[in-house]
């Protein structure tokens, strides 16, 4: 099999160094381009590192982004222009951020997911196939703990999840937003769906989905012990989207999920 040839953006951030350690030890990649917003002179595995531009970005089949929102949307810009492939593992997108994601999907290939986790999008199933099949008197809330350094919340994985339970409700997600807390020990219910995040230490990652009747309490939940499995994740997300045309794709089409 032909190598993938693999660019990674934000490469000396938390992800791009996990990325850049799954890609050397996977025989399906090769790695060409290394990007960060500012130029750094500094070399990985004999790479420059360079700015997010045509020249940088032509060298690469696929393109694997966990940064921030603006830097995510000038890459899809110059990709959309090369006609590149895109895995998209940035969290925080505003609702217009998100329809720009989806007019760029319409010129290539794009995978978006807000966690990478094969386990975190069973999760994300199983909250539909829960939030669909319980009825009206069931309360829903979101907890999620991350490590101290992680600036947004609720994460992007908590959001997602908040999707799941919309879906499984047929409702619109941002109508469903509820309020959102930041280190509290105990939070509530509401007719809305509330989130809780807390940060603290070093943890991967905690996320819980829990549903209350007031007579009984369900919780779907999924904890990370090794950031491993999210660059592992985004690269079996890069061998998938390497072979699809373009159009707007999440690791539940990879998992072939109904």
């Amino acid at each position: 099999m032909k190598k993938i040839n693999l660019a990674v953006i934000g490469c000396m951030g938390r992800m791009g160094k996990h990325i850049i350690k799954s890609a050397k030890a996977d025989k399906n990649f090769k790695i060409t381009t290394l990007t960060e917003t500012k130029k750094i002179k500094k070399k990985i595995n004999g790479l420059n590192i360079e700015t997010n531009s045509e020249s940088a970005l032509k060298k690469a089949n696929i393109i694997i982004d966990f940064t921030v929102p603006k830097c995510t949307l000038e890459v899809l810009k110059i990709a959309s222009k090369l006609k590149k492939k895109v895995v998209i593992g940035t969290t925080g997108f505003s609702k217009k951020e998100e329809n720009l994601i989806k007019k760029y999907s319409k010129k290539i290939p794009i995978l978006k997911a807000g966690n990478m986790s094969l386990g975190i999008n069973l999760l994300m199933y199983l909250t539909e196939i829960a939030s669909g099949s319980l009825g009206k008197q069931f309360l829903s809330k979101i907890s999620e703990v991350h490590h101290k350094y992680k600036k947004d919340n609720p994460s992007g994985t908590a959001l997602m999840l908040g999707k799941g339970i919309a879906v499984g409700k047929k409702k619109n997600f941002y109508n469903l937003i509820g309020k959102k807390y930041l280190n509290k020990k105990n939070f509530p219910f509401g007719k809305k769906i509330n989130f809780n995040s807390f940060r603290k230490g070093k943890i991967i990652g905690e996320h819980k989905v829990i549903f209350s009747s007031g007579k009984e309490v369900i919780t779907l939940n999924h904890e990370a012990f090794d950031r491993a499995l999210y660059s592992e994740g985004a690269l079996s997300a890069a061998k998938w989207l390497i072979k699809r045309k373009k159009g707007l794709y999440s690791m539940r089409d990879l998992m072939n999920f109904k």
